[in-house]
């Protein structure tokens, strides 16, 4: 896909990767980035279409559906992330991390599948993580959508490609962002994501790794896990 001349929806852009998504877009030539954010007062960037937008108020996704009518590139970036036992924490929790990842995604999948199609096709991201692939203590909401939100991907991607709109899955370990505040490992520039998952969009690759981590993780599914988990042990 040209991203020159290509008009993007980038949700969560008012910080860190989805801010760094709408920097890039518009140096790479994007004739127009909506710039979407629960609070849009809170994005700052000049040459955009600011959009008030919860992923995961169905209300709220047709509204935006509805005035972004010209997308053909959308970046689901949006996305949380709790901390807390499987076991013994507030259900609500899991459920928030699901509703967000999981079926918020797929409702914008949804509402702007049809858009990027009457525009004669396009590209979707999805956002995912290297947790797609694992669970770390006190992460299991969050990896478990984001499992989810990797398939949902996957089988998106099938069910697209005959429509013109081609369906890139982004995965990552983490990113020097306000979500990863007090984490002490090696972290990626949020900017070196984006420019990542762009390069990915412009070649039509339908899945980006970015970090060693990321890649190491992804290969381990092919062994025993026990050997992967021993190093959390």
């Amino acid at each position: 896909m040209d991203i020159a001349g290509s008009v993007a929806l980038v949700t969560g852009s008012n910080r860190g990767i989805g801010r760094r998504f709408v920097v890039q877009l518009l140096e790479r030539g994007a004739s127009k980035v909506y710039a979407t954010a629960r609070r849009p007062e809170l994005v700052d960037i000049p040459g955009v279409e600011v959009l008030q937008l919860d992923i995961t108020d169905q209300a709220s996704v047709a509204a935006a559906a509805e005035i972004a009518t010209d997308v053909t590139l959308l970046v689901n970036n949006a996305g949380i992330a709790t901390q807390g036992s499987m076991l013994t924490d507030d259900l609500a929790n899991a459920r928030r991390e699901m509703d967000t990842h999981y079926w918020g995604n797929l409702a914008m999948v949804r509402a702007f599948a049809p858009v990027i199609e009457a525009n004669g096709g396009g590209t979707i991201v999805n956002v995912l993580s290297a947790l797609s692939w694992f669970a770390h203590p006190g992460s299991g909401g969050y990896a478990a959508a984001k499992a989810a939100e990797w398939n949902m991907t996957n089988a998106v991607r099938l069910e697209l490609a005959p429509k013109g709109v081609t369906v890139q899955g982004l995965h990552l370990g983490a990113a020097d962002t306000d979500i990863m505040a007090g984490y002490d490992g090696p972290m990626v520039d949020p900017a070196d994501v984006a420019r990542a998952s762009l390069d990915g969009v412009a070649s039509g690759a339908s899945e980006v790794v970015v970090d060693e981590w990321s890649a190491m993780v992804k290969a381990s599914l092919a062994h025993d896990p026990d050997a992967f988990y021993a190093q959390f042990a």
